[in-house]
């Protein structure tokens, strides 16, 4: 196997550095920017899905950084999705011979070996997934912790028991999802859709439907980048329409000096939810946050604080609330086909006035905690497994909506591209 396509980049590169300084007069062969601005510049093309671009951007990063390893595994990629499948992969064997990558990284190469290089339509990065999966959860439908609960105060004290059927039930299901997303044209404007369908073994009644569509347009102004996502939403419950949502999102990343692993954001979203056979349910949602994101060749980590107002409709059980989330997840490979994921969520909400008057006496306090772990194994040809434990914890100062539960979930992925 010729060696030249390689051997040719690696004698540009000595060649440019040998190069002697430009005359006075001389413009120089490209304008003065720094190398931390241009290796960040050849990974906005690459998610872009605009490789011609992030392969010149990345030939002229290794000019001064010949030994950034993660420049030569993005300039393969970039090759690879250009369709130059030969140069792909004697840059993915030099890569191997040369820094001997860790096993998150041979993963990636092993992927794109598997798939092959082919070109993309200009300025198109169509992403197809499908998902199948079994699972069990002892609390389908959100029964109340506690079979007792109590109205009224006072002389209007009463206490009740609840019926069977407000009480938590256990159940199998069934579940399907799909999700495309696609840059519009030649523009950078991306669209995405996603369905998925939950079928329960008996209770039917939480059988549910959801789909969602939208819209998400990379920016920067600046040196402030971000996207912006604006999207709609519908949910059946047993067949019958029970919410439809529209959001807006803006997410920016501000130009503050953090080590290369790190990435901090802002966001700020706005929606409205509608539930067309409830009255007096339709509520405005504001939400300010701020995402902190570590990365490097085997683990990522995500940490998110924000807070939330929710103003309803008026005569809305409780009024209005304010309320505020936090979030982490930790992800990491377990070997060559193996992942994990740990994922912590918590959101709090206090509503402004008295749930219920005479009824339920209490200022409503929810505060719900989710946990999740998982364990996924990469298949070939696009394919993985996914096994998932989640818990969900709903603490609240009234006593009716107290709920827990567990489920155990197992997912079969497929990612076409």
């Amino acid at each position: 196997m010729t060696r030249r396509p390689l051997m040719s980049l690696l004698a540009a590169l000595l060649a440019t550095l040998s190069l002697p300084a430009a005359r006075a007069d001389e413009a120089p062969p490209f304008p003065p920017v720094q190398q931390e601005e241009l290796y960040v510049s050849a990974m906005k093309a690459l998610a872009d899905g605009r490789p011609d671009d992030a392969t010149r951007l990345l030939m002229r990063f290794l000019e001064k950084e010949p030994q950034h390893a993660g420049a030569w595994l993005d300039l393969a990629i970039s090759q690879c999705e250009l369709g130059h499948g030969t140069e792909a992969e004697r840059l993915f064997v030099e890569i191997e011979r040369r820094f001997a990558p860790p096993p998150g990284i041979v993963e990636v190469i092993q992927g794109h070996r598997a798939r092959g290089c082919h070109p993309l339509p200009p300025g198109r990065r169509d992403l197809l997934s499908l998902s199948a999966g079994r699972g069990y959860d002892n609390n389908v439908n959100q029964g109340a912790s506690s079979a007792f609960f109590s109205t009224g105060s006072g002389a209007n004290y009463l206490q009740w028991q609840l019926t069977p059927e407000y009480l938590p039930k256990a159940d199998g299901y069934s579940l399907l999802s799909a999700d495309y997303s696609g840059n519009l044209g030649q523009s950078k404007l991306l669209g995405f859709a996603q369905l998925r369908v939950r079928r329960h073994d008996h209770e039917h009644e939480q059988d549910m439907t959801s789909a969602l569509v939208g819209l998400e347009q990379p920016w920067q102004l600046g040196q402030w980048r971000g996207r912006a996502t604006a999207g709609l939403s519908a949910l059946q419950l047993n067949g019958h329409y029970y919410q439809r949502q529209a959001q807006v999102q803006l997410r920016a990343t501000p130009p503050v000096d953090l080590p290369e692993a790190l990435e901090w954001s802002l966001t700020s979203g706005l929606s409205h939810v509608t539930y067309p056979t409830r009255t007096k349910y339709d509520a405005n949602t504001v939400e300010l946050g701020s995402t902190l994101n570590y990365r490097d060749n085997v683990r990522q980590a995500l940490a998110g604080v924000g807070v939330l107002s929710d103003h309803g409709q008026a005569g809305r059980l409780g009024g209005n609330r304010d309320g505020w989330y936090g979030n982490l997840l930790l992800y990491s490979n377990l070997g060559e086909r193996f992942s994990g994921q740990l994922g912590w969520t918590r959101q709090v909400w206090r509503g402004a006035s008295v749930y219920s008057p005479n009824v339920i006496d209490l200022v409503r306090r929810q505060d719900t905690r989710l946990l999740t772990a998982s364990v996924s194994m990469q298949l070939p040809a696009h394919h993985s497994l996914q096994l998932e434990w989640r818990s969900t914890q709903n603490r609240e100062n009234i006593s009716l909506f107290q709920y827990n539960s567990r489920s155990l979930q197992l997912t079969w992925h497929w990612d076409g591209f």
